[in-house]
C-alpha cells in the first residue's frame, strides 16, 4: 500500500483502494514500508499573516533602537548588565548588541515564562502569583497562590508526575533505605544495586541487549555523541534536532551536515555525496556516518519517518542515533516509543537514546544498544566517568513507573494510561481543528503546536490563558522561525475530558486567532510539505 499525499487524496484511505494501487513514482514504493497511514499537517503561513508578522517585528525593532538611544543618553533607565566605568578599556564582557532582542522584545513578554510552581506539576498545579512594577525587569511575589491551574505545558505524558500512588510510595521506601545523595560516580563508590536493576529493566523494556543510565537527559546527548564520533566522521543531523544533539555533534569534532526536516530526499542526497566524494580535500572514506534524529520533535509535533531512515541507513551502511526523549512512553501500543509505533525491530537502531524526565515522571536519560556499545560507553563517556550517580528515589521512580507501563505490577494501569493518552491526543487535536485553528504535527503526537504567528499574540495568548486558569507554553523566535510563533500544548493521560472541555477553555477558543486565510487545514503527507517549509533552530 502507498500512503503518500497524492495517493491518499486520489484513492482515499480505504485498504482496498490502496492495495490495488500501483506506486506512481520511485519514492512511492518506499512508503510501502508503512503499515498504516502516516499523516502530518503543516499548513503554510497565510501570506497576509506573514506580512503582518514581519511588520510587527519591524515596529518592535524600531522602538527598540529608539529606547536604546534614550538609555544611552540617560533619559530612560537601563536595567541591563553593563561594563563598570573603571573597566571601560577592557575587552567587553557583555556584547551589548547581541542582547538587543532580549532587552527590547523578550522583556515585554517575560512574564509568560519561569512562573514559580508550588505544587505537584500534574494535570493541575498551583502557581505563585507575582507582579512586576518595572515592565518585567523584576518580579515580586504577592503572597497569593493561583489554585488549580490546568497544566497543558508539562511533558507529563503518562501522568506519573504525582505525589501519591505506587511510584511515590516506592520512592519514599528507597529514600529510607539508600538516602537521597550518593556522593560518588558509578565507576567509584556510587554504583548501587538498584542502578543495575534499572539498567537491566530498561534494556528489557527497549528490547536491546544492554543499556546504561545517566543523571541528566541533556548530558546524555551532549556527552555521549563525542564518545561515539570524532575527527574523520560525518554526522547527518535533522535541521530541527534538539540543542543537546547539536551541542554533542559540535563537541565531537566531526563534520556536520544538516538535512531538511524529515525529508528523505535531502538525507539520501547527503548520504550519496558522502559515499561518492568522501572527506573534503583528501576524498578518503568517512570513518563513520552517523544519522541523528528524534522520535517526536518537541516544537513541531512531528514524528520521525523511521521506516524510511532505517531503509536508507541499511542501504548506505550508516549508523543511526535515535533520540526518543518525547516518544518513549508516549507512542506505540506498548509505550516503547517510535520503534514500537511503527512495529520495527529495535536491533535496526544502533543507538537508542531517551529520557526519564517526561513519560516516567523522573529525571535523567539512557542509551540502549548492543552490549559492546554500552561497555565502550562505560569506559569512554564523560557523563559516565565524571558525573555523580543518580539519586536512589529517582531510580526507584523509574523502575516502578516502567514496570507499571510493562504490566509487571499485576494491574492494567499502564495499558489504561497509554490508551487514555492516545484518546486524549486524538480528541484534543480534533477539537482544535474543528474550531478552525492551524495546528502542526502528526495526528498521534501528544505535542500539539497551535500557530499564533504575530509577536504580540505570544504574550497576549499566555496571559489570557492564565486568566482562565490554563497554563501553557508560548514559543517564538529564535526557538522557532520568525513567522511561526506558536503555543505548544502537551496532552497527558492525567487530563480528564472535563479538563479538555472546561468552559473557560471553550469560551477562550470560540473565535479562532488565525483561521486559515487560504485553505482549510488539510492533513497531508509531510513528505510533500516539508520541502515548502523553512525551518531551523
Amino acid at each position: 500500500m502507498c500512503f503518500c499525499a497524492l495517493c491518499l487524496r486520489r484513492y482515499g484511505t480505504s485498504s482496498t483502494g490502496l492495495k490495488q494501487h500501483t506506486p506512481h513514482r520511485t519514492n512511492c514504493s518506499v512508503l510501502f514500508l508503512y503499515k498504516k497511514p502516516f499523516v502530518e499537517s503543516f499548513e503554510e503561513t497565510p501570506l497576509l499573516v506573514a506580512v503582518l508578522t514581519y511588520m510587527g517585528y519591524g515596529i518592535l525593532t524600531i522602538f527598540g533602537y529608539l529606547r536604546d538611544f534614550l538609555r544611552h543618553w540617560g533619559i530612560e533607565r537601563c536595567h541591563v548588565a553593563r561594563e563598570r566605568e573603571e573597566q571601560k578599556d577592557f575587552v567587553p564582557l557583555y556584547q551589548d548588541f547581541e542582547n538587543f532582542y532580549t532587552r527590547n522584545l523578550y522583556m515585554r513578554i517575560r512574564d509568560n515564562w519561569n512562573r514559580p510552581i508550588c505544587s505537584v506539576p500534574g494535570a493541575k498545579m498551583d502557581l505563585v502569583e507575582r507582579v512586576s512594577h518595572d515592565y518585567n525587569w523584576t518580579f515580586k511575589h504577592t503572597g497569593k497562590v493561583v489554585k488549580d491551574v490546568i497544566n497543558m505545558g508539562s511533558y507529563n505524558y503518562l501522568g506519573f508526575a504525582e505525589n501519591t500512588g505506587a511510584c511515590a510510595d516506592a520512592a519514599v521506601e528507597a529514600t529510607h533505605k539508600y538516602g537521597v545523595g550518593v556522593g560518588s560516580t558509578r565507576c567509584e563508590m556510587g554504583n548501587l544495586d538498584i542502578h543495575e536493576e534499572m539498567e537491566q529493566l530498561v534494556a528489557r523494556f527497549l528490547g536491546v541487549e544492554s543499556s546504561m543510565a545517566f543523571g541528566m537527559g541533556f548530558a546524555t546527548n551532549s556527552m555521549n555523541i563525542p564518545a561515539l564520533t570524532g575527527k574523520g566522521c560525518l554526522i547527518l543531523s535533522d535541521e530541527l534536532n534538539h540543542a543537546s544533539l547539536v551541542l554533542g555533534a559540535r563537541l565531537s569534532g566531526s563534520t556536520i551536515r544538516v538535512f531538511k526536516h524529515n525529508n528523505m530526499q535531502s538525507l539520501e542526497k547527503l548520504l550519496r555525496d558522502a559515499i561518492v566524494h568522501g572527506q573534503p580535500r583528501t576524498h578518503r572514506p568517512w570513518k563513520k556516518i552517523l544519522i541523528v534524529v528524534e522520535g517526536i520533535y518537541s516544537m513541531e509535533g512531528s514524528i520521525v519517518r523511521l521506516p524510511e531512515i532505517i531503509a536508507l541507513k541499511k542501504r548506505y551502511k550508516a549508523y543511526l542515533y535515535l533520540d526518543e526523549a518525547h516518544s518513549i512512553g508516549a507512542l506505540g501500543p506498548n509505550g516503547r516509543g517510535v520503534v514500537d509505533y511503527f512495529g520495527l525491530d529495535p536491533k535496526d537502531v544502533d543507538i537508542m537514546m531517551g529520557t526519564f524526565t517526561k513519560s516516567f515522571g523522573a529525571a535523567g536519560g539512557y542509551i540502549g544498544g548492543k552490549k559492546e556499545l554500552i561497555d565502550y560507553l562505560r569506559r569512554h563517556s564523560h557523563s559516565a566517568l565524571y558525573a555523580t550517580s543518580m539519586s536512589s528515589p529517582v531510580v526507584q521512580q523509574i523502575i516502578t513507573s516502567m514496570r507499571i507501563i510493562m504490566g509487571e505490577d499485576g494491574t492494567t494501569l499502564g495499558a489504561d494510561r497509554l490508551r487514555q493518552l492516545s484518546e486524549n491526543t486524538t480528541y484534543f487535536r480534533r477539537k482544535l481543528h474543528e474550531m478552525g485553528f492551524i495546528i502542526y504535527g502528526n495526528d498521534d503526537s501528544p505535542v500539539v503546536p497551535l500557530m499564533l504567528y504575530m509577536p504580540a499574540k505570544i504574550g497576549a495568548f499566555g496571559r489570557e490563558m492564565l486568566k482562565r486558569n490554563i497554563g501553557t507554553v508560548v514559543v517564538g523566535f529564535p526557538a522557532t522561525p520568525i513567522i511561526e510563533s506558536r503555543a505548544r500544548f502537551c496532552v497527558s493521560a492525567a487530563h480528564t475530558r472535563e479538563m479538555l472541555d472546561t468552559p473557560a477553555f471553550v469560551e477562550h477558543f470560540e473565535v479562532p486567532l488565525f483561521p486559515s486565510l487560504e485553505k482549510p487545514a488539510l492533513a497531508i503527507s509531510q513528505s510533500m510539505e516539508s520541502e515548502k517549509r523553512s525551518g531551523g533552530r
